[in-house]
Order: C-alpha cells, then sequence, then structure tokens
C-alpha cells in the first residue's frame, strides 16, 4: 500500500500501524492479568493461548475492492473493522462467553458489536464469538481510539476454521459440494466433542468439590 502513497500518507499509515499495534498489546496484557487473576483465585486458566496479527496491506486493499472502494487509508480506516486482530483460544464453550464479559466489563474497551457464532453457526458450520471493540491509545500528544476485533473460540472450533479457511483459500472460495458437507458434518462433530469435554470437566469439578468437603 505504501507504493501508492504519498509523504505525508505514509507517515499518517505509519502512525496508524502504530496505533493497531498498540492496541494489539494493550488487549493482550488485559488478557494476561485477566488469566492469571483467575489462576490466582480459581486455580485455573480459561485461556489456553492468544494470537494476534495485523492485516496485511495486500489484504486491506483486497478487502476494500471487495466494498468497491479506493484504497485510501480514509476508506481503510472506515471500512475494515478488522485491521488488528486477536483470537482467543479457551478449552471450553463456557470459557467464551466469561472471557467476552470480563472484556467487555473493562471501563476503557467499548463494545461496538458482537456476533455470535456459536448459538448462531454459519451455514459452513464455522463457530466463533466476535466482538468488535475500541480502546484508547494514550500517544504523547493525544489519545486516539483504535478498533480491534476480537475472536474467541475452543481449541476445537480453531482447528475446524483453520482447516476451513486453508481449504477455501485453496479454492479460492469454490469449495467443491462433497467437501462442503464434509466440513458441515465436521462441524458437527466438533461441537459434539465440545459438549462432551464440557460435561467431564464438569463432573470432575463437582467430583473434587465434594472430595474437599469429605
Amino acid at each position: 500500500m505504501e507504493a501508492n502513497l504519498d509523504n505525508n500518507q505514509v507517515d499518517t499509515w505509519n502512525e496508524l500501524t502504530l496505533v493497531y499495534k498498540s492496541a494489539l498489546k494493550e488487549i493482550n496484557t488485559k488478557l494476561e492479568i485477566l488469566n492469571d487473576e483467575f489462576q490466582h483465585v480459581h486455580q485455573y486458566n480459561p485461556i489456553e493461548h492468544i494470537k494476534s496479527r495485523l492485516k496485511t496491506p495486500e489484504s486491506i486493499v483486497k478487502k476494500l475492492k471487495k466494498y468497491g472502494q479506493e484504497s485510501t487509508i480514509e476508506n481503510m480506516v472506515s471500512y475494515v473493522n478488522d485491521i488488528a486482530g486477536i483470537r482467543i483460544i479457551c478449552s471450553f464453550a463456557s470459557d467464551i462467553y466469561m472471557i467476552a464479559e470480563m472484556l467487555s466489563n473493562q471501563s476503557d474497551i467499548k463494545v461496538i458489536e458482537v456476533r455470535d457464532y456459536i448459538r448462531n453457526p454459519k451455514p459452513s458450520g464455522y463457530k466463533s464469538y466476535h466482538m468488535l471493540v475500541t480502546l484508547p491509545i494514550y500517544l504523547s500528544d493525544r489519545i486516539v481510539d483504535a478498533m480491534v476485533e476480537i475472536q474467541i473460540r475452543t481449541v476445537a472450533m480453531d482447528f475446524w476454521a483453520s482447516l476451513e479457511h486453508k481449504i477455501n483459500y485453496k479454492f479460492e472460495g469454490n469449495i467443491p459440494e462433497y467437501i462442503r458437507n464434509e466440513l458441515v458434518e465436521c462441524a458437527h462433530m466438533v461441537s459434539s466433542l465440545d459438549d462432551r469435554m464440557m460435561s467431564i470437566n464438569e463432573e470432575v469439578l463437582k467430583l473434587g468439590n465434594s472430595e474437599q468437603q469429605e
């Protein structure tokens, strides 16, 4: 993208990149603190791991073209909401809503939009919990609000989504029908596995509490 910008726009682009990177650091730190605190209070870590990424200039331009917009910095900020993205991977589906609530309760995080693809999966079988949030980034001379897309899913959901993404990329979105049907069937299996693993975990916790009371 930088090759198509003049010097002033390049400076703006570099500053925006700095702001988005700072936003990812801020949320990463918040999540690490919440995870540590949860371990201290409940002896349990709801977060398995965290992935963060900045969308590449090529991906941003591709998305703007999809929306029929010119590749300008103004359009990038206005139309591309997932330039900065964080994916939170947890063990159980119940953790997803707990983590989402903990983030929503942070005083400096403003939730702009929520898309619950767990209770309402996509036709493809895709399941994940999406939050679009803004948070303030304190620069030396001003405060800038940065937008970040947060995706929260279980390990099993992430495995399925990663495979589906690779297949989608390979076929450029035109996945053969029989493979698409297999993916939907696998999504049902993943959902069933998540439910059974959560049930086992709840039973283990129940037995543990019973032993402590004796």
